[in-house]
């Protein structure tokens, strides 16, 4: 039987109602030189046992973080993850190829967006959150896009030491709306603060700061949030690792007024690199320039407690001129991951896994920036991230520590740092497994 199960009859008559004789006359608006002329060069038909065996083999030349020593970051991080998040998300009322995009049918489905958005607030201290977004990039698009709109001003301020990738998305959510996109200069790992002072002006709609940066320092978001509201309209953006946020201020404390960043390292595998998602947060006061959708808890006529979809800004709930946005989806089982990550974890658990990050990050920090030939980059308080500088170009470095089943870290060559790693050390990192490092890292440059 073929892929697809009609049979030759059936394909006849479905062409015939759409007035065509053959399936090829579908294909008239694709230039010739682009058809396929030959039959694709596949291999011979393989039984279940056979494709299984292959794709395992094939899987097994991949080396990942549960079978090397790594120490991979810049916004996607090995955390601990109980198997208990797992044994959740899988059960078939979750799980689900489906977009629930009229998710009024589905009480649980809204139940758990709406905890995820409170567990969110919580973690921020800001007052209101939406429903998940693509990843931490396009969420900051959006907040860059939800500052223009709410202050009727055109001209927004990155700084310099975001995320490479945060800049890219960025530039493609930007692009031909007419939004200046300014860039802050960096000093010594962090904003310039004395320059960015100057880029702000009353045409100023938001400054995104991200902290911990890509590098790993940790930004003065209090000078930063004083530079920003000098000037009345201006918004501040804070990008921010949600782990880092049991440890360090709260971004209502350094009162952003749009907080977003990237999720995955609540409950969610690295797996390569995604998929990810974004939370974005603000205070009351943005929520009808807010992204995406809310859901919100109410009562029914019978006093129980029920949830709803009640701020549906997207361009599919309201006239496409009106919407704040076109985003579709809200990473609806990559949220529920880190629902129930962080109610399993808890306050203290998600304490305890910010601090031991920390407290492992400066050791391994330490015992690095002795080693001859290597130096910390900066002078910067970090939190679990940091840069240093090698003897050899990173990428040298890197792929000589992979013969050594080392992940050693993130080259940091495309921001002009040719010799630049960035080293990321979570709760998992052992102190053996960061005295290997070490010792790797010595032997590689003594030849």
């Amino acid at each position: 039987m073929p892929f697809i199960s009609n049979t030759d009859k059936e394909r006849k008559e479905m062409l015939e109602a759409i007035g065509v004789a053959r399936f090829e006359e579908l294909l008239v608006n694709i230039p010739e030189k682009l058809r396929l002329t030959q039959p694709l060069k596949l291999d011979e038909p393989l039984s279940e046992l056979e494709v299984t065996r292959r794709i395992n083999c094939i899987a097994a030349k991949n080396r990942h973080s549960e079978a090397m020593n790594s120490f991979m970051g810049a916004g996607v991080y090995d955390h601990f993850i109980p198997a208990a998040v797992d044994h959740i998300i899988i059960r078939p009322e979750f799980l689900t190829a489906y977009t629930p995009y009229q998710a009024e049918v589905s009480q649980g489905t809204l139940q758990f967006i709406y905890e995820f958005q409170t567990l969110i607030c919580e973690l921020t201290g800001m007052e209101i959150a939406n429903a998940g977004m693509y990843d931490g990039a396009s969420a900051a698009a959006e907040a860059l896009l939800m500052a223009s709109r709410h202050t009727r001003k055109e001209k927004v301020i990155l700084a310099g030491t975001l995320h490479p990738r945060f800049y890219d998305v960025i530039r493609s959510y930007t692009e031909d709306v007419g939004l200046e996109l300014v860039i802050a200069p960096v000093k010594k790992g962090a904003t310039d603060l004395d320059e960015l002072a100057k880029l702000i002006d009353k045409d100023t709609a938001g400054v995104l700061v991200q902290t911990p940066n890509y590098y790993g320092c940790l930004e003065d978001m209090q000078k930063i949030d004083e530079l920003v509201h000098a000037q009345k309209k201006a918004l501040l953006i804070a990008a921010v690792d949600p782990i880092s946020l049991n440890v360090l201020n709260s971004p209502a404390e350094y009162h952003a007024d749009i907080v977003v960043g990237e999720g995955q390292a609540l409950g969610n595998k690295m797996n390569y690199g995604g998929p990810l998602f974004g939370f974005f947060a603000s205070s009351f006061s943005l929520q009808r320039s807010m992204p995406g959708r809310i859901v919100g808890g109410t009562l029914d006529l019978d006093g129980k407690r029920g949830y709803a979809l009640t701020l549906q800004t997207r361009e599919q709930h309201i006239r496409r001129a009106k919407a704040t946005s076109n985003i579709c989806s809200n990473q609806s089982l990559a949220c529920l991951a880190a629902t129930v990550y962080m109610c399993l974890m808890g306050r203290k658990g998600l304490r305890e896994i910010a601090e031991q990050s920390t407290i492992k990050a400066h050791y391994l920090a330490e015992k690095i920036g002795k080693l001859n030939g290597f130096e910390i980059a900066f002078d910067q308080p970090f939190f679990k991230e940091f840069t240093v500088k090698t003897p050899i170009p990173a990428k040298e470095l890197i792929d000589k520590l992979v013969e050594k089943d080392i992940l050693a870290g993130v080259n940091l060559a495309e921001t002009g740092m040719k010799n630049g790693l960035l080293i990321a050390v979570t709760e998992k990192k052992t102190k053996a497994q960061m005295d290997e490092l070490v010792k790797a890292l010595e032997e590689v440059n003594n030849g």
